[in-house]
């Protein structure tokens, strides 16, 4: 057999059973007993609503996993990828122009597939647990706003890609690195202008006592915010959310209004220190470099592969080509990018204990942040004690208990 469909094989069937495995621990590790942490914070209703919520989310997430896999794997035993390219082909295109047919017709192909199971957990379960408040319309109106985005970023960047790897040959994947290089440095300032505004409105934040200590705290800690946004996040759900973006002098904080209803100002000011200790400890940064060695990699690996008839044979392909590579060397990747995943999802966990750290010192206190965690994990049925396996895997934040108790013992 094909080494390559082994390998690829193998790691989408790893893959998936090492999920389900965490996903069955995360519901045998639900403990009946509320934690000391959150009494007097979680009803014994709204306590078991959150384990019905989790235990909601993993069924379906089960469901969705498992369509995904069962889906990859007719399309590569039957050969379905051939199929779309000798079709596309027979248009006469360029490979330029095939290859961007070839990624939508597929990226097509896909959202037909997952919209019904977005449409269920959006309208069904979501609307089930109090939590959705988006209507068709606004969902629909999305959609299409995503598919502008897709076409015109997703477009240019892979037309750019396929460009690099059909004229610089061994040196494409340097030209290639350093595109994407440049639009991960883009993205913050591209999605503070622009992407965000198409999808919520920002309000200036009023004057008053919120805006006046988050502008004594920014300037405690010397921290330029350029504006301070109230985001109608309840257009879409009643969760609670806060975030910032920018880089430079051109900060920006996004506070959701559903946030600003239910916390006070205190805990505000200890989110949005949160959020400074970010930038201060100047974890955007890292990651940006982390995305960048990352992009290298991968795009090193891919210029090995580049017209492999092996890793060609294993999708039944009848041709070779450059934009079928960038696919089918993605699929093969993904054992990488999985360990990749992990390793990211540490080091974001370990800059959330220190962006915790840094809350609580520039603030004097860790009270109000803590009591800003427990409120927002309760508004959002937060899963109090997820399985260390599930943890490992998938979680970029620390699970709340242990932010809390990190919390507690900082300057200790």
């Amino acid at each position: 057999m094909n080494i390559y469909l082994c390998i690829i094989i193998g790691a989408l069937l790893f893959e998936f059973i090492l999920f389900s495995l965490s996903r069955l621990l995360d519901l045998q590790n639900i403990s009946t007993s509320l934690p000391n942490a959150f009494k007097g914070y979680y009803s014994a209703n709204e306590y078991a609503r959150s384990q019905d919520y989790l235990a909601e989310n993993t069924r379906f997430s089960y469901l969705t996993s498992a369509v995904d896999l069962i889906i990859i794997l007719i399309v590569i035993f039957l050969g379905i990828f051939n199929n779309v390219d000798v079709w596309l082909r027979d248009f006469g295109f360029s490979p330029m122009v095939t290859g961007l047919l070839f990624f939508g017709v597929l990226f097509l192909f896909q959202d037909i597939i997952s919209t019904p199971f977005s449409l269920y957990r959006t309208f069904i379960i979501e609307e089930n647990f109090g939590f959705n408040k988006t209507t068709p319309k606004t969902y629909l109106v999305d959609k299409l706003k995503s598919y502008f985005l897709l076409i015109l970023l997703g477009g240019f960047t892979l037309f750019l890609i396929l460009i690099f790897f059909h004229k610089f040959g061994d040196y494409a994947w340097l030209y290639a690195w350093a595109a994407l290089s440049t639009l991960l440095v883009l993205a913050q300032p591209l999605f503070t202008s622009v992407i965000a505004p198409m999808f919520n409105k920002f309000t200036p934040l009023e004057d008053g006592e919120l805006k006046n200590k988050i502008n004594a705290l920014a300037e405690k800690v010397n921290f330029p915010i350029s504006r301070i946004d109230v985001m109608d996040g309840s257009r879409r759900s009643s969760k609670a959310n806060a975030y910032f973006s920018g880089l430079g002098k051109n900060k920006r904080i996004a506070l959701f209004d559903t946030l600003i209803e239910k916390h006070s100002v205190d805990e505000l000011v200890s989110i949005i220190a949160h959020e400074v200790g970010h930038y201060k400890k100047r974890h955007n940064i890292k990651g940006i470099i982390m995305g960048v060695v990352q992009t290298g990699i991968m795009f090193y690996l891919l210029s090995l592969f580049i017209n492999n008839e092996a890793l060609f044979a294993a999708f039944k392909m009848e041709n070779v080509s450059i934009y079928a590579s960038l696919l089918f060397f993605s699929i093969l990747y993904s054992p990488i990018e999985l360990i990749m995943s992990f390793l990211g999802n540490a080091i974001s966990r370990k800059h959330e204990f220190e962006a915790d750290a840094f809350a609580k010192t520039s603030i004097g206190t860790g009270k109000d942040l803590i009591e800003g965690l427990k409120k927002l994990t309760v508004t959002n049925l937060g899963n109090l004690t997820p399985h260390k396996l599930t943890v490992w895997l998938s979680y970029s934040h620390p699970p709340v208990l242990s932010r809390i108790k990190a919390l507690d013992n900082v300057g200790k």
